[in-house]
């Protein structure tokens, strides 16, 4: 179990309850702070309050957030590509088709499947499915993450998350061709309202949504891509880039239907991911080559190109 306590200042006051602990505790989402509030874990003044309880100066909060119940998940023996560890954390590559975390469908061969039998000494903030889980990519999604062994280096990288202060560079391969040689996208994003799986670019309820790319290659109806993001929505590289008419090659939910090379997945890598250590303050970076798919199919593109040169 663990007490977090917060003193309303005036800047903060007038803030909704939940909407206030949603900023301070960036590890919790807001549907759990929410639970936490209705089951009475948090007081203000003592007293059990509501979600939308307008604070006020010099409210004192108290949160108590129960210790994870016991895990179910199973270890499994499952090989992992650590680009670093420490006591504190531990940075992987994960491969295109693992899921990250437990979810109805998957309850094993995830990440945490592997992460349990590599190291029994994860953060339980976000609950007995996520154990260590600060951030994610998709499932057909390759790339560097970075898992917290700590609460407190959980909170510390949720925090910088959450500020946008994370650098992380993803490259993909989309279709057709791009001429300008870079650009910003700025749309917000959203639950889709016509299918509430998907994500979309939406105007009402979406969120601040940015990513920059630039352009590292042309193909015959293909475009090879560098792209940042500062914000780190659902889907949203997959979104942005679908919205520009460019969906990225082999995604299955916002791309074209039918299959192309022979791919299970969307060639997307999250090739770059730096951070400020939550221990020692150092800046790292880390970053994961190409998954050899994503270069065998840049490679025959390649080839293709010089044949109709």
């Amino acid at each position: 179990m663990e007490v977090v306590n917060f003193l309303i200042t005036a800047e903060d006051s007038g803030k909704r309850l939940d909407r206030y602990l949603t900023e301070q505790l960036p590890e919790l989402s807001r549907s759990r702070i929410q639970e936490l509030i209705g089951a009475g874990q948090v007081q203000v003044n003592h007293q059990a309050v509501k979600a939308n309880y307008k604070l006020k100066k010099d409210d004192a909060v108290t949160v108590v957030i129960p210790a994870p119940e016991p895990l179910e998940v199973l270890p499994e023996a499952i090989p992992l590509d650590i680009l670093y560890e420490d006591g504190d954390l531990l940075v992987v590559n994960k491969p295109q088709g693992m899921v990250v975390h437990p979810a109805a469908g998957n309850y094993s061969g995830t990440l945490v499947n592997a992460l349990l039998y590599h190291c029994r000494d994860l953060s339980g903030i976000n609950g007995i499915l996520r154990p260590g889980i600060v951030h994610r990519i998709d499932k057909d999604t390759s790339g560097v993450l970075v898992v917290a062994k700590n609460d407190a280096a959980h909170r510390h990288l949720a925090k910088q998350i959450k500020e946008h202060s994370v650098t992380r560079t993803y490259l993909a391969l989309v279709h057709g061709t791009i001429k300008e040689q870079s650009g910003r996208i700025e749309a917000p994003i959203g639950r889709d309202p016509r299918e509430r799986k998907r994500m979309a670019v939406v105007d009402k309820n979406g969120k601040e949504a940015v990513t920059s790319y630039t352009v590292l290659e042309r193909f015959v109806d293909y475009t090879y891509l560098q792209l940042r993001l500062k914000t780190g929505r659902t889907h949203q590289i997959r979104v942005h880039m679908a919205y520009l008419g460019h969906p990225v090659v082999g995604d299955p939910k916002y791309g074209p239907q039918k299959p192309h090379f022979g791919l299970e997945g969307q060639a997307l890598h999250a090739s770059t991911l730096g951070f400020v250590h939550p221990r020692t303050g150092a800046y790292l970076e880390f970053t994961a080559p190409l998954p050899q798919y994503f270069a065998d199919l840049l490679e025959k593109l390649r080839k293709t190109r010089k044949k109709e040169a």
